[in-house]
C-alpha cells in the first residue's frame, strides 16, 4: 500500500509539473493578431492589437470593441458580408413575386417559371410549398405542378402527370423528401418525390370528390384532404390508405389542424366563424359563430357581395402557439381575432383589423411575429396592427393567396420556411403552455 500511495504521489506531481511547464509556455509565447504577428497587448474583437490602457472605456476615452458597433458582420476582421437573407415569396400566376422582409419589403425580383405566348392564358395558382432538404419551392397550378432551385431560380422539373388531374395544394413531409399534393378537384390525391417529381402512390378519398385544401400533421404521418364539399378525407402517409372521415355542416373551405393533429378547425361555406372536430371520435365538437347582427342580414340578401370565394369568409389561422385564431370576415372587411386559451375560442373585437383590399388568406410568418394576408397587408401579431404592405416592382399591392416567408443562410441555402396554412406548432405550443398558469391549462384541456 506504501509504494502504491508513493507513485501516486509521484504521478501527481509529474501532472503539476508538466501543467505548470505548459502554463509557463502559454505566457511566454505572444498571442498572433489578424495578421500573424505577436500581440504583447490587447486583441479586439477583429483581432487587432492595441495596448492595453487602449481598450480601457472609460467617460474620457470611450472604447467598444470592433464588431460591437460595427455595421459589418463579425467587424472589419470579415469584411463587408450581406449576412443571411428572409424573403417573402408570393406566387402569381406565370411567376413568383420576391420581395425583402427585412428591408420595408422592398421588391426583389420577379421568377418566371411558365412561358407561354401572349394569346394563351396563364395557369391559375393552386398552392405553394418549399423544402430546405431539396432547395426547391414547389408550385401547383390548375395544369402542372414546378420544382423550382432557389439558388439556379430555374425549374428542375414540371409535371402535368395526367390531363385535367392537376394539381391543388400540397404539403412537404418534415425531412423535406416526399409532397402530398392534391389532385384538381378529382377524387384522390398524389404522393410524389420531391426531387424527381416521380408519383409514388396514390391515396384515394373516395367520399372526398373535388379535392381542394389539404392539410399535414407536423410530424407528417396524416394528411387531411379537403375537398369542395362537406366530408374531409383522413390519410396515412405510410400506406398510403383512408384511415376515416369528418363531415361539416356545409362545405368545406380553408382549415387549420392543431399542433398534434388532434383537432380541426373548419371555415365552410354560409357560416362567418368556423367548426371545430375531434379527429379522434371523427365528430364536429363545436359551431363558431360570428354575433349574428354583424352577418346574417347581409349574407342573406342575395343582392349584396362580398369577396370571400362565395362564403361570407374565406381563410382561417391559428398563432403558432395556438393561443389566437385569425378569420378574414368578409361581411364587415376585417379579420377577427378570438381568444384561443380557454375551453373554446373567445372573439374578441379590440383586436379586429380592418382592411380595404379583398382578404382570402392568412400565412403566419417566421417564429409567428407577422402575420401576412392575401390583401398585401403585413400584421404586428402581438399589436394587431398593419405594419407592412407587399407591393411588386409596379408598387401595386401584392393579391396574392400563395405566400411564404422564407429564410436563407449565407450560401442561399433554406434553412427556415413556413407552412402556407397557419397551423399550430408543437413547440411553440408547449413554450406557452410551459408558461401558462395550472388553472389555465386545465381550462383549456
Amino acid at each position: 500500500m506504501k509504494i502504491r500511495s508513493a507513485l501516486a504521489a509521484a504521478a501527481s506531481c509529474a501532472v503539476l509539473a508538466i501543467f505548470a511547464t505548459l502554463q509557463a509556455d502559454a505566457q511566454d509565447k505572444p498571442k498572433l493578431d489578424a495578421n500573424g504577428m505577436p500581440c504583447n497587448g490587447v486583441l479586439d474583437g477583429a483581432l487587432q492589437c492595441f495596448k492595453k490602457d487602449a481598450t480601457v472605456n472609460t467617460a474620457d476615452h470611450p472604447y467598444r470593441t470592433a464588431g460591437e458597433s460595427d455595421g459589418r458582420r463579425y467587424g472589419p476582421g470579415r469584411g463587408f458580408t450581406l449576412g443571411e437573407r428572409e424573403l417573402i415569396y408570393a406566387a402569381v400566376p406565370g411567376s413568383i413575386v420576391v420581395l425583402d422582409a427585412k428591408h420595408d419589403y422592398n421588391f426583389v425580383k420577379r421568377i418566371t417559371f411558365e412561358e407561354k405566348p401572349a394569346t394563351l392564358p396563364l395557369e391559375s395558382i393552386a398552392g405553394m410549398a418549399a423544402s430546405t432538404a431539396t432547395n426547391m419551392v414547389y408550385v401547383s397550378t390548375r395544369g402542372h405542378l414546378y420544382a423550382i432551385n432557389l439558388l439556379t431560380e430555374k425549374v428542375v422539373w414540371s409535371n402535368a402527370y395526367e390531363p385535367g388531374t392537376c394539381c391543388e395544394r400540397g404539403q412537404v413531409t418534415p425531412d423535406g423528401l416526399t409532397l402530398e399534393v392534391g389532385s384538381d378537384l378529382k377524387n384522390f390525391h398524389r404522393v410524389i418525390d420531391a426531387r424527381t417529381g416521380a408519383v409514388k402512390g396514390i391515396i384515394p378519398t373516395p367520399q372526398s370528390m373535388f379535392n381542394h385544401n389539404m392539410n399535414m400533421s407536423p410530424d407528417g404521418k396524416t394528411v387531411f384532404d379537403a375537398p369542395n364539399g362537406n366530408t374531409m378525407t383522413i390519410a396515412d402517409m405510410a400506406t398510403m390508405k383512408p384511415t376515416g372521415t369528418i363531415t361539416f355542416s356545409d362545405h368545406v373551405r380553408v382549415f387549420v389542424i392543431n399542433h398534434d393533429a388532434s383537432r380541426v378547425y373548419a371555415n365552410l361555406n354560409n357560416l362567418d366563424g368556423f367548426e371545430i372536430a375531434d379527429v379522434k371520435t371523427r365528430k364536429v365538437i363545436k359551431r363558431i359563430e360570428v354575433p349574428a347582427e354583424m352577418w346574417k342580414a347581409k349574407w342573406a340578401d342575395p343582392n349584396q357581395h362580398f369577396y370571400g370565394h362565395g362564403a361570407p369568409m374565406h381563410g382561417i389561422a391559428m398563432t403558432p402557439d395556438e393561443s389566437e385564431i385569425w378569420i378574414p370576415d368578409a361581411i364587415n372587411n376585417q379579420v377577427l381575432v378570438y381568444d384561443n386559451t380557454g375551453q373554446w375560442p373567445v372573439l374578441d373585437m379590440k383586436k379586429a383589423i380592418k382592411y380595404e383590399a379583398p382578404n382570402g388568406w392568412i400565412t403566419m410568418g417566421l417564429d409567428g411575429k407577422l402575420a401576412y394576408m392575401a390583401s398585401g397587408d403585413v400584421v404586428d401579431v402581438k399589436t394587431h396592427k398593419i405594419v407592412g404592405l407587399l407591393r411588386d416592382e409596379y408598387g401595386r399591392h401584392m393579391d396574392s393567396e400563395k405566400v411564404l416567408d422564407l429564410a436563407f443562410d449565407l450560401n442561399g441555402k433554406l434553412v427556415r420556411k413556413v407552412n402556407e396554412f397557419a397551423i399550430g406548432d408543437p413547440q411553440a405550443y408547449a413554450a406557452r403552455m410551459a408558461a401558462t398558469p395550472k388553472k389555465t391549462k386545465e381550462a383549456s384541456n
